[in-house]
């Protein structure tokens, strides 16, 4: 028996776990060796029935709707998604393997021996989102620097090195790190999906369950396994199969921003200084408008893109359910459709800024993204302006004192945006 085979008998019910790397040649001939000693009643496998129609349809991606990721708000989640699946792929391209060539092979031993299968892992939608959803803002600027790094990573790795991964020194340390660096993504995708993967192959029929999952989930999966059995906890996972809803503060803060410009133009009437307040009030769409504009420009939008960015930045960033982003991703994929060869090099172009700007798709949400950031910024920067003017007469000689250089700024920003649209970008 390899150190990357567990035997557990628990309650009259035998599991055998197989800790795989998902890149790993040995796991593709140790899963295949395993199911046809053990001929198990069910075969469980780490993954969710949408990651097995794409392992069954690798070419199904090109389908891909992207004016509808948009609409429906899983932008970001796309993104991550990408990012992740591109750097598991460089790293089984420096090995010669596909990722979840061991699932696969499992499932095709599986049904050539008759032997049923499982997919018993959390959906990946689910645990992207809930991985965004619990972090603090902390938390999620520490994601998304992981994952822009993962991204640009130049870092190769031997066949000798994605063994040594299925090790539980190796993984231990590995787990440590990522406790200690993101303590809340651990909590999502290892710990929470232990209970999920134990949960969901205890309540399979049968006396003998092979499972194949990453080496990483062995320990967990065990431990969870065990206190099934002996009745500490239930195979209920409805609570880890949930998005987190905001809680009220939520809420309110999605509300907070169009609520504060309202009290903040009322204050300005109220207060004797209704002209204070219109320009004010101008001087903020001109931020907002501008650094949107900007973002879109930053991302190589085209033009029709940059105006849909300028144009709606004053809706969506006040929207709590819209957001500039999603107008001006829209704008651009309809003015610049993607191509069957974008969608065929998607995962390969996400590797460097370069291909990013040239592939049409990656393009889209940058400028979702990018726009997105801009028009967030000077929300922010407009607003800070409103509630000076409103805040006191030393606050209104400082507005007054600052109008001029506001104006030049936004004017020369919003220049910048129209010159760059009218060469085409």
């Amino acid at each position: 028996m390899s150190q990357t085979e567990k035997h557990i008998v628990l309650n009259g019910k035998e599991f055998i776990l197989i800790g795989t790397a998902h890149i790993s040649p040995e796991s593709i001939n140790e899963v295949s060796e395993v199911i046809k000693r053990e001929t198990p009643d069910y075969v469980a496998i780490e993954l969710d029935e949408d990651r097995l129609k794409t392992l069954r349809d690798p070419e199904s991606w090109k389908k891909l709707d992207i004016i509808k990721v948009l609409k429906e708000g899983r932008g970001f989640l796309m993104m991550a998604n990408l990012v992740l699946s591109s750097f598991q792929r460089r790293m089984g391209n420096d090995v010669g393997v596909k990722p979840g060539e061991e699932m696969k092979t499992a499932i095709n031993v599986a049904e050539e021996l008759g032997i049923k299968t499982a997919m018993i892992d959390r959906p990946i939608t689910t645990t992207l989102k809930r991985a965004w959803s619990k972090n603090n803002l902390w938390g999620k600027c520490k994601l998304l620097a992981a994952l822009i790094s993962s991204a640009f990573t130049k870092e190769e790795i031997s066949a000798k090195e994605i063994e040594e991964l299925k090790n539980s020194n190796e993984m231990d340390n590995m787990m440590e790190e990522l406790a200690g660096y993101l303590p809340t993504v651990k909590e999502v995708l290892i710990d929470e999906r232990n209970e999920y993967l134990a949960s969901h192959m205890y309540e399979l029929e049968g006396s003998k369950i092979v499972a194949v999952l990453g080496a990483g989930h062995l320990p967990g999966v065990e431990e969870h396994l065990k206190k099934l059995a002996a009745g500490e906890v239930t195979t209920d996972t409805t609570q880890i199969s949930q998005v987190p809803k905001g809680g009220i503060g939520g809420k309110l803060l999605n509300w907070l921003f169009p609520v504060l410009m309202v009290v903040l133009i009322a204050m300005g009437f109220i207060k004797g200084v209704p002209h204070e307040s219109i320009a004010a009030l101008l001087r903020w769409f001109g931020w907002n408008a501008a650094l949107a504009g900007v973002g879109t420009v930053l991302a190589g939008g085209h033009p029709f893109a940059i105006l849909a960015a300028i144009v709606t930045a004053p809706i969506g960033t006040l929207s709590p359910v819209l957001g500039v982003g999603m107008f001006a991703g829209i704008a651009q994929a309809y003015v610049c459709k993607p191509r069957v060869e974008d969608m065929e090099t998607l995962y390969d172009d996400v590797t460097s800024l370069k291909t990013i700007y040239k592939n049409r798709i990656l393009r889209v949400l940058l400028v979702f993204f990018l726009s997105q950031i801009g028009g967030a910024i000077g929300n922010f920067i407009g607003l800070a302006k409103m509630a000076a003017v409103v805040g006191g007469s030393a606050a209104e000689t400082a507005v007054e004192a600052s109008s001029t250089l506001d104006t030049t700024i936004v004017e020369t920003i919003t220049d910048s945006v129209v010159d760059a649209a009218s060469d085409g970008l």
